[in-house]
């Protein structure tokens, strides 16, 4: 079934804030009704109810093409979902109905059943050999986390070995698209010992998708017997950060790079809405790549073996430096820095790339609280035994009672404004006290705020 008709008009539908379908043309009513769902209940249609949660969290139109199921036959659709005051508004076009693709039976597929019946667990991945699917209950079996292997290459669970012909069975397969068998590897969160073997996938096209594999335990000593792992409060917290930082660094990366790039339009025109939420989606990705930061940070510093370098330092160079890195930030939001000038120089003691991280906290603070049009000032001064650097903001200001609660963990002084982690003053701190200095505030309602970075008044040069 080939079913579309260009004159048709688009079909409207409205979802209200809590996800319920409130109004409908016919065939969207229709639709709805055949997934299960009414007007005035939760739509039932699960990729029109992602887009409409979508649109309405991030606050900015989304439009793409989906397929639905409708009984035995599919729908392409092009779905418009436009957030506003009253919900979401749905303008559907491009409605084309099809059979669904059912897959035949294959030797492909009678010998992946094979392998998941005779494998002690199971896996897939896609045709760029990432990990798509592992057994629910292999993690926790076999002592590593399932969930974060998702997405990641195979060589990222499995380091893989010569077979006893000193080959690699798996790059026949990958070659050749084909099955192997016998590849050997270890698991790489532990060290256990298991044979690989695995069958191609196709997609409706035919064309190679990807392996359907089982992993063969050689190493049969049960995970409960192996070295286990550092579980003191110190390690456990260690071992999270390094997953953290190993999980999310690699996929945020490349979220980031790619919509910078459709932000660009690098590749051509695009429609501006699409190039506004490719932008949307970077700065996104740019926040939680900033809180893997700080996090990985927090576990380091916190750690009671944490120690700082001593060293000579001119921090007002490094405040030139920190201002130079934000330099792009505070344009886009109109604001001006004015930093010291290149023959100001003040010698301290302390840890370079520490010093710069607290200014650029420091200074990012400031650039993100400042109003458009507004500066940022940064001055160098000697305080008696101390070197300070000054950084002084024409924002809103922060209450008395508020000034020392922003050094805390996960504190901010209004949660819901736009911002960081609530992690940067506390780290900053944290780091100008290992240095031997210390970061203090002075503020007041409507009066913008000013930051003071010391450390020991030193002489920098050798």
């Amino acid at each position: 079934m080939n079913v579309t008709d260009p004159m048709l008009p688009p079909v409207r539908g409205l979802v209200d804030r809590g996800g319920r379908l409130i109004d409908a043309d016919q065939r969207l009513h229709d639709l709805n009704a055949r997934a299960g769902g009414g007007i005035g209940q939760p739509i039932a249609i699960p990729q029109i109810a992602t887009l409409t949660r979508l649109a309405q969290r991030l606050g900015i139109l989304v439009s793409r093409g989906v397929v639905a199921a409708d009984g035995d036959d599919d729908v392409e659709l092009w779905v418009r979902a436009e957030p506003g005051i009253d919900g979401v508004r749905l303008t559907i076009t491009g409605w084309r109905t099809r059979a669904a693709w059912y897959p035949e039976a294959s030797q492909g597929e009678r010998d992946s059943d094979f392998l998941r019946s005779s494998g002690d667990w199971t896996w897939e991945s896609d045709s760029a050999l990432r990990i798509t699917f592992l057994s629910i209950s292999a993690g926790a079996k076999y002592g590593f986390d399932a969930g974060l292997m998702l997405g990641q290459p195979l060589t990222k669970l499995f380091s893989l070995g010569e077979d006893r012909e000193g080959a690699f069975p798996i790059l026949g397969g990958i070659a050749m698209h084909q099955s192997f068998d016998d590849q050997r590897a270890t698991l790489r969160p532990t060290g256990r010992a298991v044979r690989l073997s695995a069958t191609p996938r196709t997609d409706a096209s035919g064309a190679f998708a990807g392996f359907i594999g089982a992993v063969h335990m050689i190493d049969d000593t049960p995970w409960g017997a192996q070295v286990q792992p550092d579980t003191s409060q110190e390690g456990v917290s260690e071992a999270f950060a390094v997953r953290l930082d190993q999980a999310l660094r690699t996929p945020l990366g490349r979220i980031i790079a790619n919509a910078d790039s459709i932000n660009a339009q690098s590749e051509g025109p695009l429609r501006q809405d699409y190039a506004d939420y490719a932008a949307d989606i970077a700065s996104a990705g740019r926040h939680l790549m900033g809180l893997v930061d700080d996090l990985v940070d927090l576990q380091s510093i916190e750690r009671p073996d944490f120690v700082v370098a001593k060293e000579p330092v001119d921090l007002a160079d490094v405040a030139r430096r920190a201002a130079g890195l934000l330099a792009v930030r505070a344009s886009e939001a109109q604001v001006r820095i004015d930093k010291p000038g290149v023959e100001d120089v003040l010698p301290a003691t302390g840890e370079f790339r520490r010093a710069l991280q607290v200014l650029v906290n420091l200074i990012g603070n400031a650039v993100r609280y400042s109003p458009a049009d507004g500066m940022v000032w940064i001055r160098s001064e000697r305080e008696d035994a101390m070197a300070a650097i000054i950084v002084a903001d024409q924002g809103k200001g922060i209450a008395l009672e508020d000034q020392e609660r922003i050094f805390e963990k996960f504190e901010r002084v209004d949660p819901h404004e736009p911002g960081g982690s609530g992690l940067g003053l506390y780290i900053a701190r944290r780091l100008a006290r290992a240095m031997g200095g210390d970061v203090t505030v002075d503020s007041a309602p409507g009066q913008g705020a000013r930051f003071v970075f010391t450390l020991p008044y030193g002489d920098p040069s050798p």
